[in-house]
């Protein structure tokens, strides 16, 4: 008879290896640490490390002593890098902590998933993506306090790893934020329209009141730096985490393109903004009113309990302990 799969909580937290110090590591490295972990993080640059020395956090650039010294410790690593840059971090990964509980916190799944597939990583992996973040990049953006109360996405495919996947849940629920058990093909599709997409609309928006003069960004206020604060962004992020998911983005892309097609056409002919501005009114009322519904009655390691946390994000429903 086939038994449910007991993930009992460990002894002592896992330590922490952060992989990259840009805005999200170097927050996540903080979080770590003010959480009362064992955490340390590498960077490719020198700059970064050197700040974060100065800060007060274990850092370094060798990015193989790092990983050795994550493995000894049987440390959780999480990727934080960019997705042109995961192919050769994963190569070291697979090289010197092969065994290694795995996350990222990348804002594509897909892209990733498969990156890890290649290097032979994926027995232990477990993809996550905190909603979190500002325009600001690098090292002093970061902020211990960063991730508290928001949405941490943490894959569910099925066959992941039982007790990876509690120690990434653990890992975000301590850093202050709600998990969200999702697919990462649903969390590509969803996060194009809720994050990719504002970055290109926010661009499109800039540059059509930049075309306007001095006058009219002069004249820009509360609706105008709202609308367009992701354009402040780093360029070469933006088009990292927008290229990387291409395919859902163009999707989405469509159908706002659609919209403003048929208001342009009602404006036209009508005069009229009205069938956009209601619709828009709603969905925006509802994502204001959405409830966040706990996840009760599923136990990790269960049979099934990958599908059941699956429907339960897609319903909105978040954990703030682990089960």
């Amino acid at each position: 008879m086939c038994q449910p799969i007991r993930v009992s909580a460990e002894t002592t937290t896992p330590p922490v290896c952060v992989l990259g110090l840009g805005l999200i590591g170097g927050s996540l490295l903080r979080a770590a640490v003010a959480d009362g972990r064992s955490a340390w993080g590498y960077n490719r640059s020198a700059d970064p490390v050197r700040d974060a020395r100065a800060d007060g956090f274990d850092a370094d650039t060798d990015l193989a002593a790092v990983l050795r010294r994550a493995a000894e410790a049987d440390a959780v690593v999480v990727v934080a890098v960019p997705v042109p840059a995961l192919d050769a971090v994963l190569a070291q990964v697979a090289v010197h902590a092969p065994d290694c509980t795995l996350t990222d916190v990348v804002s594509v799944k897909g892209a990733v998933r498969d990156a890890v597939a290649r290097h032979g990583l994926g027995a232990r992996f477990v993809g996550g993506h905190p909603m979190a973040g500002t325009a600001e990049s690098g090292w002093s953006a970061g902020d211990a306090e960063l991730f508290r109360d928001a949405v941490w996405v943490v894959g569910s495919e099925d066959g992941v790893d039982p007790r990876s996947w509690s120690r990434v849940a653990d890992l975000a629920l301590g850093c202050g934020a709600v998990v969200v058990p999702a697919d990462p093909d649903e969390h590509d599709s969803a996060v194009a329209r809720i994050s990719h997409l504002p970055h290109l609309l926010a661009e499109a928006l800039a540059t059509t009141a930049a075309a306007g003069g001095d006058l009219a960004l002069a004249l820009a206020a509360g609706s105008f730096r709202d609308g367009t604060r992701v354009a402040g962004t780093a360029p070469d992020l933006v088009r990292a985490m927008c290229e990387a998911n291409a395919e859902a983005l163009t999707v989405a892309l469509d159908e706002a393109l659609a919209l403003l097609t048929a208001a342009r056409t009602a404006l036209v002919a009508e005069t009229s903004t009205e069938t956009l501005v209601l619709s828009g009114h709603a969905a925006r009322l509802r994502y204001e009113n959405l409830a966040r519904a706990e996840i009760t009655g599923v136990r990790v390691g269960e049979p099934g309990w990958e599908r059941r946390m699956r429907e339960a994000g897609r319903r909105g429903e978040v954990l703030r302990t682990l089960p």
